[in-house]
C-alpha cells in the first residue's frame, strides 16, 4: 500500500506465551540495565536490545506501565471465531505501522516509541475538554479480550485476541455536545523517534474518524493489550482502535488526541489516495479496490485463502447503520 506521491505535508492456551516466561524475560532486561534514561533513543528499550529476528517474538512491556496487573483480562465469550487465532509471534512481526516504515518488519524499530508517560486529550464539541494519562483511562475502564477477526485492505487477514474497552464507554466519558456528528482521532508525531514521519509526502499526523453511531456501536474497541499482555508497541501501544468490520487501515494506532465535530473529517490514506481509500472502508468481497481483488483473504502465518466475508463476518451487528447512505462509497 506504499503510495510516494508528492504532497503539501477459537484457541489454545498453549498458543499464547507463557507468562512465567514473559516476565522472566522483562526482569532480565531490568537486571541488565537498560530500562529509564539509558535506554536506546527516546524508547524505554531501544529497538534492536533483544537482537529479535523475524522468526522471534518481540514484545516491550515498558516498565514505568502502571496497569500490568489488569491482564490478561477475562475474555468476553460473545465473541468467538470461525477459525485459529494466529500465532502471535507471526501476528507481532507483521504490522503496518507507516510511522515507523513501509515495510511489515517494523517492530524492533517501534520500540523507540515511549509509551509511558502519555497523555490522551480529548477536545471539540464536548462539555469540557480534558487531558488524561493514560494509565488513569486504562484503570477507570472496564478491560476485557475479545476474538477478532481482522482484515487489512492488501487482502490479507489475522484472528487477533484484542484487550480494550468499549469506545462508548470512552464516548459517555467525554460528554460530547448534541452537535457532534464525528469523532477524529490522531496519532503522535515525533519524526525524532519515528522515521517514517520524515517523509513529508505523507500528511502527518495520521488521522481517522468514524461517526458518532459507529463509534458507540458494540463492536468498537479501544485497544491496550494483546494476547493477554499489554499492548506491544507495533500493534500501536498504548492504545489503538479496533473495528473489526472495516479494513484494517482504519484502526488508528498510538493514539494521542480525539476530538468531536460536526463535520466529517478527511482520514490520512484518503487526503493521500481518495480515489483507493475513502472514509468509510467496509469490508466487501463484492468490491475490489482498484488495483486488486478483494473477493478472497490470505490469512497470515498459515497463508490459507478464505473467502471475505461482507462486513468482514459482522454485517449483522453494523448493517444497520449504513441504511441510507446507499450513495456512498461504503465499501472503499
Amino acid at each position: 500500500m506504499f503510495i510516494k506521491k508528492k504532497r503539501r505535508w477459537e484457541l489454545p492456551e498453549s498458543a499464547a506465551t507463557p507468562e512465567h516466561v514473559f516476565f522472566n524475560r522483562r526482569n532480565l532486561m531490568i537486571g541488565a540495565g537498560v530500562v529509564g534514561a539509558g535506554a536506546i533513543g527516546a524508547g524505554v528499550f531501544g529497538a534492536g536490545i533483544f537482537g529479535a529476528g523475524d522468526d522471534e517474538e518481540i514484545f516491550v512491556a515498558q516498565e514505568t506501565d502502571q496497569t500490568l496487573d489488569l491482564y490478561p483480562a477475562a475474555r468476553n465469550e460473545a465473541f468467538t471465531l470461525d477459525r485459529a487465532v494466529t500465532d502471535e509471534t507471526v501476528a507481532s512481526n507483521y504490522n503496518n505501522f507507516y510511522e515507523f516504515g513501509s515495510s511489515k518488519r517494523v517492530a524492533a524499530e517501534a520500540q523507540a516509541l515511549r509509551t509511558r508517560p502519555w497523555m490522551l486529550s480529548i477536545d471539540g464539541l464536548v462539555e469540557e475538554p480534558m487531558e488524561i494519562d493514560i494509565d488513569t483511562l486504562i484503570r477507570r475502564m472496564t478491560l476485557e479480550e475479545r476474538l477478532y477477526r481482522f482484515r487489512c485492505v492488501e487482502a490479507w487477514a489475522m484472528a487477533v485476541p484484542w484487550t480494550g474497552f468499549r469506545m462508548a464507554d470512552l464516548v459517555s466519558m467525554a460528554r460530547p455536545l448534541s452537535s457532534a456528528k464525528y469523532v477524529v482521532m490522531q496519532t503522535f508525531q515525533d519524526p525524532v523517534v519515528a522515521v517514517g514521519q520524515r517523509q513529508s509526502w505523507y500528511p502527518w499526523p495520521y488521522t481517522e474518524g468514524l461517526t458518532i453511531a459507529e463509534a458507540t456501536n458494540d463492536l468498537t474497541l479501544m485497544v491496550t493489550g494483546v494476547y493477554g499482555k499489554p499492548i506491544a508497541n507495533q500493534f500501536g501501544a498504548p492504545l489503538r482502535l479496533i473495528t473489526p468490520w472495516k479494513y484494517g487501515f482504519k484502526c488508528v494506532k498510538s493514539i494521542v488526541k480525539i476530538s468531536f465535530t460536526e463535520e466529517r473529517p478527511v482520514s490520512f490514506w484518503e487526503e493521500l489516495a481518495a480515489q483507493e481509500y475513502g472514509f468509510w472502508a467496509n469490508v466487501n468481497p463484492d468490491v475490489p479496490h482498484p488495483r486488486w481483488s478483494q473477493a478472497t483473504e490470505r490469512m497470515i502465518g498459515s497463508n490459507e485463502t478464505r473467502p471475505t466475508m461482507l462486513f468482514n463476518g459482522y454485517a449483522e451487528e453494523v448493517a444497520q447503520l449504513y441504511e441510507g447512505l446507499e450513495g456512498e462509497r461504503l465499501f472503499a
